[in-house]
This record gives structure tokens, C-alpha cells and sequence, in this order.
């Protein structure tokens, strides 16, 4: 028995899993059972109290609006993490390339990432309204750093024998970046992109908060309004589960690509 409870075989991971995934879902169900449904709503639900999972089939395949805040929400992510990314990973490099420059910002840099990003909407509001692209900027101010720092860091680890070798070739800054740097630092970059990915969902529903309510945001805002229990419990689960896939698909690249820094996962 204690040899099935410590194994770390496949069956028993996804048994472990499964079993405590129905627990859970045993546990919320009856607890939703016995509250108000203004105040808590269970999964599956029946008369007199709407279940979750039932209202977000509805909202997935038969409400357009739904669909359309969806879809607006997911464009809003995929805009603001993709210039996070697209912006954070080569200035994570240039930082590590150039000391002078990484020792004038990195006060700045350090200030911004403790900042609560939260505290920083209303700012952004007041500079630059309730457009589409200050939500795409909270959005990146969100993910940004986590990217940053673990860029700056895969990037500055980068052995000196390595860097030796490259200089007795006469490699160029060009060569440097394509065959050492960018294929050194993506492991690290990759980690720093997993652990945004929650961080950039957290800005996407900040900012359809706090800027226009528009997308998922709006959603949770409404039926929350409306004492629609079932309705915000559905949203936030749709979130939750885009979150779980977005960073398991990352960890799998990351894992993929661990080996390239001598790591075993």
C-alpha cells in the first residue's frame, strides 16, 4: 500500500488526480446546494439552483454574445502577452550585453515590477482613456516582467567559456545573439512565459474592469449585478481553464527545451 501511495507511476498520478477532481466537484456541489443561489451556485445544479457547467454549455454554444466577449477577451490577451513577449525577450538580452544600460534602468525596472499593476489602471486611464489599447497595455505591463527578468537572467548566465570560443572565431554581435544568446536564454525565457501567462489573464480581466467593461470582464460584471451566481461561476471556470491550458502548453515547450541549459525535469 505505501508503495502504490509514494509511486510515481502514470496510473497512479492520474488516478490521484481524477480522484481528487471529483472530490472537489462532489464537495462544491453539495456546499451549493445548501446556500442562497444568489450567493453560490453548484456545478451541475437543478431546479431552483442553476449549475455552472450547465449555463456555460448554453453560453458556449448557444449565446453569440457570450461568444463574441470571448472572443474579444481572447484578442485582448493574445495582443498585449504577444508584445510582452515580443518586446521583453530581446530587451532582457540587450540588458545582459550592455552593463551601463542595465545598471541605469534596473532601479526603474525593479520599482515598476513591485508596483502593484492594479494601482497603475487608474493612471493609465486618466493619460490615456478607455480605448482598446490602454487595456492591451495593462495587459503587457502584466506580463512583462516575469519575461524580463528571466530573459536577463538566462542571458547573463551565459558561460565565459562559451562567449571565448565566439570571440576567437570573430563572431559578429549578430552572430552572438542567433547562435548563442537567443538558443541559450530560451529555456529562461520560456520559464519567464509560463509564469506570465497567469499574470497576463489577471490583466486582461483588470482591464476590462476598471477601463470599458467589455469581453469576460463584462460578463462577470453583469451577472454579478444580477445575482446570476451560475453565470459568474461559468465565466471564471472558462478562464481558469484557458489559464490551465495556456501554461501547460507552455511547460511543455519549456520542457522540451529544458535539456538545452542541462537541466532535468
Amino acid at each position: 500500500m505505501l508503495q502504490i501511495v509514494n509511486s510515481d507511476a502514470r496510473w497512479v498520478r492520474w488516478l490521484t488526480f481524477m480522484s481528487s477532481l471529483l472530490l472537489g466537484a462532489a464537495i462544491w456541489e453539495i456546499v451549493g446546494w445548501n446556500f442562497n443561489p444568489a450567493i453560490m451556485a453548484p456545478l451541475i445544479g437543478g431546479d431552483g439552483h442553476p449549475g455552472a457547467a450547465p449555463r456555460l454549455v448554453r453560453f458556449l454554444f448557444a449565446d453569440e454574445e457570450f461568444r463574441d466577449s470571448f472572443l474579444g477577451s481572447v484578442k485582448l490577451f493574445g495582443m498585449g502577452f504577444g508584445i510582452a513577449v515580443a518586446t521583453a525577450v530581446p530587451l532582457g538580452i540587450l540588458l545582459a550585453r550592455m552593463t551601463m544600460l542595465r545598471v541605469a534602468v534596473e532601479s526603474y525596472i525593479l520599482a515598476l515590477y513591485a508596483t502593484p499593476m492594479v494601482a497603475l489602471i487608474p493612471f493609465i486611464l486618466a493619460i490615456l482613456g478607455y480605448d482598446y489599447w490602454p487595456k492591451v497595455l495593462v495587459v503587457v505591463l502584466f506580463s512583462f516582467f516575469p519575461i524580463l527578468y528571466n530573459t536577463l537572467e538566462g542571458a547573463r548566465s551565459v558561460k565565459p567559456e562559451l562567449l571565448e570560443v565566439a570571440r576567437s572565431f570573430k563572431a559578429s554581435e549578430l552572430s552572438l545573439w542567433r547562435d548563442l544568446y537567443i538558443p541559450y536564454t530560451l529555456p529562461f525565457a520560456l520559464t519567464g512565459i509560463r509564469q506570465a501567462t497567469g499574470r497576463a489573464l489577471v490583466g486582461m480581466i483588470a482591464a476590462e474592469f476598471f477601463l470599458s467593461t467589455s469581453g469576460l470582464g463584462k460578463e462577470i460584471v453583469v451577472a454579478s449585478r444580477n445575482f446570476d451566481m451560475a453565470a459568474v461561476l461559468a465565466t471564471i471556470i472558462l478562464i481558469t481553464a484557458l489559464g490551465v491550458m495556456l501554461m501547460r502548453g507552455v511547460e511543455a515547450i519549456e520542457k522540451r527545451y529544458a535539456a538545452w541549459r542541462g537541466i532535468e525535469r
